[in-house]
């Protein structure tokens, strides 16, 4: 196990994932500049907070439920309290976002998908940097590395996503595409 370097900040992941979800909002033209500002500003602050003790550089997938950001024809809490800061009502907030909507926010990557059977998509990625300064090479088993199958001991620097599609989901099979959306 590769001993990355100390990450104080979360900053890049969480200016990606509030990022994305802003663009929601300005594209249905429902919010001015200035409540589109406070908005991204306010949902940064609440997600600093609530992953402040839930962030793992060394082992992105822990927290990762804890860190996902879900709307499944329920308002995610977080963003619900981002939209009331700009006097969006949850119903407001319905319209702009979409009713099935998972948007994972971990160290490294931050991923979403459209749709309980959508492809998943990558908004943010980069590398951990080991002690020294030089990038975590892909371990043996990874989809990147030797092309071994990968059992039920995943590598902790696959992310999260491809975690969940080696080792399945509960719901029933479903072939899933890989996108990485760039901007």
């Amino acid at each position: 196990m590769h001993t990355l370097c100390a990450r104080g900040t979360m900053k890049p992941e969480i200016s990606a994932a509030v990022g994305f979800l802003s663009r929601f909002l300005r594209i249905k033209g429902h919010v001015n500049d200035r409540q589109l500002q406070t908005f991204n500003q306010s949902l940064q602050d609440i997600l600093a907070e609530q992953y402040k003790h839930h962030w793992f550089p060394d082992r992105p997938c822990k927290g990762s439920g804890y860190r996902c950001i879900r709307i499944n024809h329920k308002m995610d809490p977080l963003v619900w309290q981002a939209g009331q800061r700009i006097g969006l009502t949850i119903q407001q907030l319905y319209l702009l976002l979409p009713s099935e909507l998972t948007l994972w926010v971990d160290p490294f990557e931050v991923s979403y998908r459209i749709g309980e059977d959508g492809s998943i998509c990558v908004l943010y990625e980069s590398q951990p940097v080991a002690v020294g300064g030089a990038p975590v090479p892909a371990a043996a088993g990874s989809p990147s590395g030797s092309g071994a199958s990968v059992g039920p001991m995943v590598d902790s620097h696959i992310s999260c996503k491809e975690e969940l599609m080696v080792l399945g989901r509960t719901s029933p099979s479903k072939a899933y595409n890989m996108m990485t959306v760039s901007s």
